[in-house]
This record gives C-alpha cells, structure tokens and sequence, in this order.
C-alpha cells in the first residue's frame, strides 16, 4: 500500500502559478486549489485506485480538509470545511472551499 501523506512522484507534478495550486496526474489536472480556497477535482475520466490516491495524498500533503473514498463502486467526497456537508458525490469538475485559516502553508 502506498503512503497518503505526501503526493507520490510518479507520473505527478506540482504546479503553483500566482495563487492557484495544481496537482497534476499524467497530463489531468486532478486537484486544483485557488487562492480563495476554492477546491476542484477531477479524475480525467480515470475513476481508478491511484488517481484517488494521488487526490487524497494531495489533500493530505496541501492540508485540505478532505477525503475521496469508494463504496459499492461509487466515488465520494468527504469535506471537511464551509462547504462540507458530509459526504456527496464526486463528479469531474466539482468545486468546494475549504477554509483558509485552518490550513498550513504547504
């Protein structure tokens, strides 16, 4: 199993360009965080273990306060912030904030 703390390396990179945070998987954008904390995930359509590892290690990593886990073949997110209303459905392209005072610097 690999660690969840630290986003892995391969096929990964970590782009920061002004206030924007951009946690890429091969060539997807997988977690996009904005300067106003605003989340966006998105799994490229690749709905599979290591892409939600790469998610959730970048949740971890970046401190945002969320989880993405699988039950009975479906995706969901878990968040934990101004928007976190227990779990919903993960969709490409969905959108959450998460609060700026309780996260660390990454």
């Amino acid at each position: 199993m690999s660690q969840q703390h630290t986003i892995g390396t391969h096929a990964t990179t970590i782009s920061r360009i002004g206030g924007r945070t951009v946690v890429t998987y091969h060539e997807t954008p997988v977690v996009t965080v904005d300067a106003d904390g605003t989340v966006t995930l998105n799994s490229g359509g690749w709905r599979s273990a290591t892409t939600k590892t790469r998610i959730n290690q970048a949740a971890s990593q970046l401190d945002l306060r969320f989880r993405v886990y699988q039950a009975d073949f479906q995706w969901f997110v878990s968040v934990d912030g101004p928007d976190g209303a227990g779990a919903m459905p993960f969709s490409d392209g969905m959108n959450f904030r998460v609060d700026q005072d309780a996260r660390r610097v990454a």
